[in-house]
Parts: C-alpha cells; sequence; structure tokens
C-alpha cells in the first residue's frame, strides 16, 4: 500500500462523536490532511473545547445532533465519501447502571447511522467496535473470529453493532468495517465523573497526591493503545482497496499486555520527572468490579496482513507522550 494511500485526502468525511476524546484527534488530522469533515454530537459526553479550534474553519462544519435522530443522521450523511463512526456511550459500569439508554444510543443510534449511509451512498462506513466483544472467552491473545458471551450490557450492545455491519454489507452493499479498540488512551482523554478511562483518572489523581484505587489486585492487565494507532488505522480502513478486507472486523492495540499495577508505576514514574513528590504516591486496592474482563490481549496479525497496520506507538512512548501533553494542557490552563 502506497504512502498516499494511508491518509484519506480530499475528501467528504463525517466524524460522528466528533468532539468526544478519539473523534476530535481523528477531525485534527483529516483537516490538516485537507478534507471536508462534518462532526456529528449532541455533547451528551464530547466537549466543545475539543473541537473550538476549528469553528472558523471553512472546511468544518457542526452538527449539533443526535445519532437517535434519524434526520440528524441524513442531514450528517448527504455529500459523504467516508463514515467514522465514534459516537457511542462508553463505559461497562454506565451500562450496567442504565442499559435502556446504552442500547438506545449504541444499537438504535448505530442502525440510523448504518440506514443514513446506505441512502446517502456513502463510499464506506468504519465504526469504532470493542474488545468487550470477546467476553468470556478464555484465550490469549484475542484472536477475531473467537469470542465469548458478552458480560455487560454494553458489551452486548458492541456485538450487535458488528452483526447490524455485517447484514447491510451482505444485505444492501455497503462497504463496512469494524474496529476493535483496546483501552485506547491519549490527549484530551477526560480525567473526571464516574466512567473516566483509568489512565487520565489515574493521572489526575496523581498530580492531585491522591492514592488511586484499582479493582482488584491490580493484576488485571489491559492492551493499553494510544490514539495514534487509532487514528492510522481508521484511515487505512477507509482506504483499503482490497475487497477482501472489507465487511471485517480487526482488533485495534499493540498486541501487549500491561497490568494496572504495571501501568500506575509507569504513570508515577513519567510525571515524577514534572513533580517529583509523585514518587511516594502509592495504590490503594478496592473490589473486583463487575462486568470486568480479567485480562486483554490482542492478536493485531490480522490488521496487519489486510491492512497494513502498523502501530508506531508502544505503550510506554504512548505514556510519556501523554504525561508531556497533559503537563504542557494543565500549565497553559494555569496562566
Amino acid at each position: 500500500m502506497g504512502l498516499q494511500e494511508r491518509e484519506i485526502k480530499n475528501s467528504s468525511v463525517l466524524v460522528t462523536g466528533g468532539a468526544g476524546f478519539i473523534g476530535s484527534n481523528l477531525i485534527d488530522v483529516l483537516l490538516k490532511q485537507k478534507n471536508k469533515v462534518v462532526c456529528l454530537d449532541n455533547f451528551s459526553t464530547g466537549k466543545r473545547a475539543n473541537i473550538e479550534n476549528h469553528t472558523n474553519n471553512p472546511n468544518f462544519k457542526l452538527i449539533e445532533g443526535d445519532i437517535r435522530n434519524f434526520d440528524d443522521c441524513q442531514a450528517a450523511t448527504c455529500g459523504t465519501n467516508y463514515v467514522l463512526h465514534q459516537a457511542a456511550l462508553g463505559s461497562v459500569p454506565r451500562s450496567i447502571k442504565d442499559p435502556i439508554t446504552t442500547n438506545e444510543v449504541n444499537i438504535t443510534g448505530f442502525l440510523n447511522m448504518l440506514i443514513a449511509a446506505r441512502d446517502n451512498k456513502v463510499k464506506r462506513f468504519v465504526y469504532a467496535a470493542s474488545s468487550s466483544t470477546y467476553g468470556d472467552h478464555p484465550g490469549l491473545p484475542k484472536v477475531e473470529d473467537k469470542i465469548g458471551k458478552p458480560l455487560s450490557p454494553y458489551a452486548v450492545t458492541k456485538y450487535v453493532n458488528e452483526l447490524y455491519a455485517d447484514v447491510f454489507y451482505k444485505t444492501y452493499g455497503l462497504e463496512t468495517i469494524g474496529l476493535r479498540y483496546f483501552n485506547v488512551f491519549g490527549r484530551r482523554q477526560d480525567p473526571n465523573g464516574a466512567y473516566a478511562a483509568v489512565i487520565p483518572k489515574f493521572i489526575s489523581q496523581l498530580v492531585n497526591l491522591e492514592s488511586p484505587t484499582v479493582n482488584g489486585d491490580g493484576k488485571t492487565s489491559r492492551d493499553f493503545t494510544y490514539i495514534d494507532n487509532v487514528i492510522q488505522i481508521n484511515q487505512l480502513a477507509a482506504l483499503v482497496t482490497n475487497n477482501d478486507a472489507v465487511n471485517k472486523v480487526y482488533n485495534v492495540a499493540v498486541g501487549g499486555r500491561v497490568s494496572l499495577i504495571e501501568m500506575f508505576e509507569s504513570l508515577k514514574s513519567n510525571l515524577s520527572k514534572y513533580q517529583n513528590n509523585i514518587k511516594n504516591v502509592e495504590l490503594n486496592f478496592g473490589p473486583e468490579r463487575v462486568g470486568d474482563v480479567k485480562h486483554s490481549q490482542a492478536d493485531i496479525s490480522f490488521a496487519e496482513k489486510e491492512l497494513g497496520y502498523s502501530p508506531v506507538f508502544d505503550f510506554e512512548t504512548g505514556i510519556k507522550n501523554y504525561v508531556e501533553w497533559y503537563w504542557k494542557h494543565k500549565l497553559n490552563h494555569e496562566n
């Protein structure tokens, strides 16, 4: 695959959930690459601050709408070449607390987007799937065609997305590719709120010299994946010309496994360079969390082979970059 085919250029791209963590990072890159970008977001979890620097860009358009509203989906997909569908209600605990809203956003909203993409003859529909789909399957590393039963309402919704995408490809010819994200982290990830992801939450606590709490013994492990790897594979998935690569689902990760204790120590080490007394903060241990998978690690060979995916950032490099960004961002906000 040539270099020019690894980047979306001079196209019309819709990013749903574009004011969110992953969506806004995608938009930054797509606009730099001379695309016309539409952002569809209802700001339930996304933030206006994430996209405010694009407000005056003539190639950027914000549609403040909801994927649960079919008319919003139709308006957003009109004239679009590629859809990068990031909009979803994330978090396993939130889905356990409120399965109805999770279902409405992640399944009804997803179906609305598929129909709108089909009706408006979108070239390709790339969507955020989830490693939660592996459920109770014990095998490591996780291989795309071996999944277990879902362990949470959130996991059910993300698996249903894959089923719907498959049906829309086979029934209507809509080209779909699913990307099973494994614990993505990086700049702009929200550290606040009850459902904050573990890495930004720990960073925020460490900076405030608070002891973070891990669920269980801290040996739970994840394939933590830096945001720039995710940006790369979204573009590869949109542009791949091999028909055999379409209507498939791919793991998005680095293929490694880091325990929560190791993650904590890495954050502590990197943050201590900026604030020395962080190195004295200890870790607390709490009860196991319902619906959690104990260990998660991806086999990324399928994505490497079919899409030309080659993650540039390993865990340690990603953490270093993220902490550096966080510190600059923090200082800018304080000054």
